[in-house]
């Protein structure tokens, strides 16, 4: 749409956002073989199968980003499209520099970081390093439904090996689309990965960078605040997020730094139930959690009658308040069991399990501060079982959309154990990384980074000089493990199987442990079956990394070629009005093959959203 003189008048600068946008690499080399990554923080669910294209091929996600103006006051005034009044030009710079960067070990920035030996260089014995580093020129796109080869990151060599990182494209507003890489990784010599983190002579198109723009309203170039994309792994658990995600995090982050005040009254719709929900979600993709917290288990949040009382304020069920608040671990309380929720490993696991705090992941202060207001009574009793959440950025007011595009791509992120890490780590955590809440500094390009020499010690990492502050294309994904699939085959639950064999658990909202698979399904859907073989399939859950083999390092090799093979947690209908099986399941597909004719037929997301939504109230 044309900008009008009123509107033009009253934009004075102008901000990217997602200001942190997520993309993930995916093999499906068909054109349309991709999907728009969240951009809600609840979005509609996708229609069966549409993770991947016809041949079950994983799709990519694609990060978009929008350009908003807003007012001297700092007001959102509108997006800006590109149109007669509007010209929008995109830059993108993308890079990885996983294996010129050190290994990881460890989160420098904990305690346990400060004796340990220094991080030694990845590919040590390589001396020129700039062959280890895939650095594609900076690409430019302008105007409405571009794309073309022009606009794809090639030219990128690891070792003379040319890795392309992606492309971009522009929709039909100038919106700009991010696409990662294919999810190519390999060897320069041949030799199989062996490590879950550091595995010399590897390389992957994973990567990073800034993305800009330069935009004139009108004839008036107006300034425009840069954001960051992060290419990362796939999201095999498309429907969960993580009990702490990296929005939290960060919220959390910038409540610290003094940038956002701290909240007082906690909403209970806004911020206590989502943590619930998050506990009684992770039943579809780790079986303690099912147990825990699964359908008709005696901590399954969402039941309705539950969460009445839950959500009730006064003092009727004030202790009932009290005992669920009391249940999350609480650093602060010196807590170092494994034990109190959630069952999820921290940053300094080990076998056996050290007895140190961060053994163990935690909510951040701030979600621990809402628990306790919540606990207390003093919180928003506003929990409206028939409210309806956006489904979609165009059911969001103009206003809202800049917070909910930043909030929604970050909420779907783990701020789970940074070991390293699902799509960043450790390092977002330090606000001198920050030009504002949620969004990164950016280096200038004739400003480099110090070299910091062949080790790294805790002490380099986090002082000054060092690599937590402004950064520049490729800094983010650096620490991540190489390749980005042996880090996923390693992620494990019940490392100590004479505790629990299934917690706790590593990154299970992204990398599912045990699943209800598609076969165990459909026993429970078919009620010619007895109730006793119905239930046995529903509590049943099946290894979800049970097909890549024997042997570890079998695995991680299987896992390079074959991640594509592994299953999408997607959304099926389930048994209405049964007080065993809930009226919405989450089913392990296997690229499509397992799926009915029937179910292949059910195309419409909007319309199986709102047939479940309809089942809920029932």
């Amino acid at each position: 749409m044309t900008i009008s003189k009123e509107l033009d008048d009253q934009i004075v600068y102008a901000k990217i956002h997602p200001s942190i946008g997520v993309a993930r690499v995916g093999n499906s080399r068909k054109d349309d073989g991709y999907y728009i990554g969240p951009q809600v923080s609840e979005p509609l669910l996708k229609s069966l199968g549409a993770y991947r294209d016809a041949t079950g091929a994983l799709k990519r996600q694609v990060a978009e980003f929008r350009v908003y103006g807003y007012d001297a006051l700092g007001k959102v005034v509108c997006e800006l499209a590109t149109d007669d009044s509007t010209c929008i030009e995109w830059t993108v710079k993308l890079a990885n520099h996983k294996a010129a960067w050190y290994n990881f070990e460890m989160a420098l920035d904990i305690p346990e970081a400060t004796t340990a030996p220094a991080s030694t260089r990845r590919n040590a014995n390589i001396t020129d390093r700039d062959k280890l580093s895939i650095t594609p020129d900076a690409r430019s796109i302008s105007g409405s439904a571009r794309q073309g080869s022009e606009y794809h990151f090639s030219g990128g060599k690891f070792m003379d090996i040319d890795v392309p990182l992606g492309e971009l494209r522009t929709d039909d507003n100038g919106r700009l689309l991010v696409f990662g890489g294919h999810g190519k990784s390999g060897s320069v010599d041949g030799k199989p990965p062996s490590t879950f983190a550091n595995n010399d002579g590897w390389y992957d198109d994973t990567s990073d960078g800034p993305v800009t723009a330069s935009l004139v309203l009108n004839g008036r170039v107006v300034e425009v605040a840069p954001a960051w994309v992060v290419v990362a792994p796939p999201n095999y658990g498309p429907q969960q997020k993580s009990v702490r995600t990296m929005y939290a995090l960060m919220t959390d982050l910038a409540i610290n730094a003094g940038q956002i005040k701290a909240p007082t009254r906690p909403s209970f719709q806004n911020d206590i139930l989502p943590i619930l929900k998050a506990m009684c979600d992770l039943q579809w993709t780790n079986a303690g959690f099912a147990a825990g917290f699964g359908y008709g288990m005696p901590q399954y949040f969402l039941d309705p009658v539950y969460l009445q009382r839950l959500a009730m304020p006064g003092d009727v069920y004030a202790e009932l308040r009290r005992t669920v608040a009391n249940s999350f671990r609480n650093p602060n309380d010196g807590d170092i069991s494994t034990k109190p929720w959630p069952w999820v490993y921290g940053d300094a696991m080990n076998i056996p399990m050290p007895p140190v705090k961060n053994a163990m992941s935690a909510l951040t202060n701030t979600q621990l501060a809402l628990l306790e207001y919540w606990a207390q009574g003093q919180f928003e009793a506003d929990y409206d079982p028939e409210r309806l959440s956006p489904g979609s950025i165009d059911d969001v007011p103009v206003a809202e959309q800049p917070a909910m595009l930043d909030r929604a791509s970050l909420e779907f992120c783990l701020a789970d154990a940074f070991h390293p890490g699902c799509e960043i780590t450790w390092p977002v955590r330090h606000a001198t990384m920050y030009s504002e809440p949620y969004r990164w500094r950016h280096r200038d390009e004739n400003n480099c980074e110090p070299a910091y020499g062949k080790t790294l010690t805790s002490a380099e990492a986090l002082s000054y000089n060092g690599p937590l502050y402004a950064q520049f294309p490729g800094s983010i994904t650096r620490w991540m493990a190489i390749p980005w699939q042996t880090d996923t085959a390693s992620c494990r639950s019940g490392y100590d199987p004479q505790y629990d064999p299934y917690l706790p658990t590593f990154w299970p909202a992204r990398v599912p442990n045990q699943v209800l698979s598609e076969e165990n399904y459909r026993k429970v859907m078919d009620e010619n079956l007895s109730r006793e073989d119905r239930l046995a399939a529903f509590n049943r859950r099946s290894d979800w990394d049970r097909t890549l083999g024997v042997g570890y390092d079998n695995q991680l090799a299987n896992m390079v070629d074959g991640f594509s093979d592994m299953g999408i947690v997607e959304v099926r209908p389930g048994m209405i009005n049964d007080p065993d099986f809930p009226p919405v399941m989450q089913v392990e597909d296997r690229g499509g093959q397992d799926m009915t004719k029937a179910e292949r037929h059910i195309t419409d997301s909007a319309m199986r959203q709102a047939i479940i939504i309809q089942k809920l109230r029932k």
